[in-house]
């Protein structure tokens, strides 16, 4: 499975088109990357353009899209009603799939340290990416604007992390880094006060609310009376005790309630010298979360608004579930919900698996069936419809085509009849090790819904969620094998006739044959571990699905075994690298060693089961 990484920047220009369609155009002509958003606004005079791809395309496309905007835009003449401080203002990496926090750093520092060398434009590094702490924060880095600039380059304190600490006059400077993926998600109440949206939002977001005694009629906390800080008297925002002095209070949050009610002062602009009056803060349920609540006519039923800026942190599952229960206490109820925008595949992923598990059934189960129970139990197609391929990321942006693996069953086997030696014996070993993950994940479904069999549920789930795992890579590794074929076939054609092209073609043969042996040796390990996975479930599983645990074993085999063939053959054209021949041939030994020992361990054990 290739990376994902989410770039978002942000570009001082909303009004003239026909830059903005050069700058996103810089963009589309990087191999690898999709282009899914470019959102103007003529009042801001701001460009929010979004595209996604891996982790060297979207490098790339991140350099030409900063590198176009710079000579286009000229900062001198911009106005908008927005912050902003450079053409490109800020450029953010979001870790989609497959890559994490540390490879989106390194990612800006590159792309930062690229566009002040290149572009002479200073850099500053921000979020996550942040070397110096007060610069973490993107309003922080940008105070003072555009305007200020020059003035700021002059200050130490303010040196870019990349680029020359001078005024670049037309493309001003640029804040880049690492953030969270941040999903736009609201909530529907069968309401249209507001209100109720709002105090619900307020209890949810991590900001929270001023603390308030409850009106006894009215279920909206909105109705209660704000409690304040008095002197010698300050309250405590999650129970009843009060502190005679604010050392006290301070101390007793610290100790009680593990909190640091220093940094929540910090937050709402108060100071321990002058709380008099000052309303008391109680933070809300959920970090990471920001919410509000509104009316909305379309729907007419108001919303609670949320922004997850870690999804990871905070899953929107759990927010939705006590989003329910706060609107029950007030007398209404969630209807359902909507996602505003993209959203990461592993998001409903989690939220699947969560009610599934509240339901007690076995989240090892295909990821588009994962997918529906997330889009049925939060509702998400309560107010438009949902279309997992819209909304879903990862589905979103087109990876390399499975043309074998999505074909009919009877489309496979008749283009692997003709003459054409791919597909070949490599992808057939990866069908049938599939197709024996496949069985195996039924068989502990079923054992896992058996009445009578409640103890097993673990185990069954464990091996339901890894032959899923097993199933859909053995999928992938269909069309590797034949990918890997013709990167084969493709290096034999290249021009070899000068000293240099034939270096380059020695070196990208060898890589090929190297490829063409690795795919089918990785068929043959998932394979022995579908066998492995296949022996438990014919000891433990649903004893009337004990032949489909044998056949997963008995085509599991298969995959083996023709993975082992398709390694052979193509060890003789490594030629100049005995130590990796000699590695692949000791676990071709070790793997048809054990395949067969396990065959029969499988085949009688069935046996055995079957014939009592």
């Amino acid at each position: 499975m290739s990376t994902l990484v989410e770039c978002v920047p942000n570009f001082s220009e909303g009004r003239d088109l026909s830059r903005i369609d050069q700058i996103s155009a810089a963009i589309t002509q990087v191999e690898g990357i999709t282009l899914l958003d470019v959102d103007p606004g003529a009042d801001t005079n701001r460009t929010v353009v979004t595209f996604i791809g891996t982790v060297e395309a979207v490098e790339e496309a991140a350099f030409q899209a900063i590198k176009k905007a710079a000579e286009v835009i000229d900062m001198r003449n911009h106005t908008g009603t927005h912050a902003r401080m450079g053409a490109t203002d800020v450029c953010p990496f979001i870790p989609v799939r497959g890559v994490g926090i540390e490879e989106c750093v390194s990612l800006s520092e590159r792309v930062g340290e690229r566009v002040g060398a290149e572009l002479g434009i200073p850099v500053y590094l921000y979020e996550h990416s942040a070397r110096i702490p007060e610069r973490s924060n993107l309003a922080v880095v940008r105070s003072g604007e555009y305007e200020a600039l020059a003035e700021k380059l002059t200050q130490s304190r303010w040196k870019p992390d990349f680029g020359p600490a001078e005024f670049n006059p037309t493309a001003g400077a640029t804040v880049m880094g690492c953030r969270e993926f941040l999903i736009a998600y609201n909530i529907n109440l069968n309401t249209r006060d507001h209100r109720l949206a709002t105090d619900i939002a307020f209890e949810l977001r991590e900001k929270g609310r001023s603390y308030r005694i409850s009106n006894p009629e009215s279920p909206n906390l909105l109705d209660g009376t704000i409690v304040r800080y008095q002197d010698g008297k300050y309250p405590c925002a999650f129970c009843d005790f009060i502190g005679a002095s604010v050392d006290e209070i301070i101390s007793h949050n610290q100790t009680e309630h593990k909190y640091d009610l220093i940094a929540n002062w910090s937050e709402n602009g108060y100071s321990k010298e002058n709380l008099t009056r000052k309303p008391v803060k109680k933070p809300g349920l959920f970090k990471d979360v920001k919410a509000v609540g509104w009316y909305v006519d379309t729907f007419k039923r108001a919303q609670i608004s949320i922004n997850f800026t870690n999804y990871k942190i905070t899953a929107i599952h759990d927010v939705f579930d006590a989003a329910c229960e706060l609107a029950t206490e007030r007398g209404i109820r969630v209807t359902g919900s909507e996602l505003v925008g993209l959203v990461p595949l592993e998001a409903l992923l989690l939220a699947g698996r969560h009610y599934l598990e509240k339901q007690r059934r076995t989240t090892g189960i295909p990821e588009i069936d994962l997918v529906e129970i997330a889009a049925q139990s939060l509702g998400l197609s309560d107010v438009t419809p949902f279309v997992p391929q819209e909304k879903i990321i990862d589905y979103v942006v087109s990876g390399p085509p499975r043309d074998l693996a999505n074909r009919t069953v009877a489309d496979f086997i008749a283009e692997t009849s003709t003459n054409s030696p791919a597909p070949g014996g490599g992808s057939i070993a990866a069908l049938a090790g599939s197709l024996g993950a496949a069985l195996a994940s039924m068989v502990s479904a079923l054992t896992h819904e058996k009445k009578g069999m409640e103890d097993r549920r673990p185990a069954m789930k464990r091996i339901g969620v890894k032959t899923q795992q097993l199933k859909d890579r053995l999928i992938f590794l269909i069309d590797e094998d034949t990918n890997a074929f013709n990167r084969v076939m493709t290096a034999g054609r290249m021009p070899g006739e000068s000293p240099e092209e034939k270096i380059v073609k020695d070196a990208e043969t060898l890589a090929a044959a190297k490829y063409a042996i690795d795919i089918p040796a990785e068929v043959a390990e998932l394979s022995l571990e579908v066998m492995r996975l296949a022996l438990t479930l014919v000891k433990q599983g649903n004893p009337n699905s004990v032949s489909d645990a044998g056949v997963a074993g008995e085509v599991g085999a298969a995959g083996v075994n023709g993975a082992c063939l398709n390694v052979l053959i193509n060890l003789p054209g490594i030629t100049n690298d005995d130590d990796y021949v000699n590695k692949l041939t000791a676990k071709v030994d070790r793997l048809t060693a054990e395949v067969n020992q396990l065959r029969q361990e499988i085949f009688t054990a069935t046996c055995r089961i079957i014939k009592r």
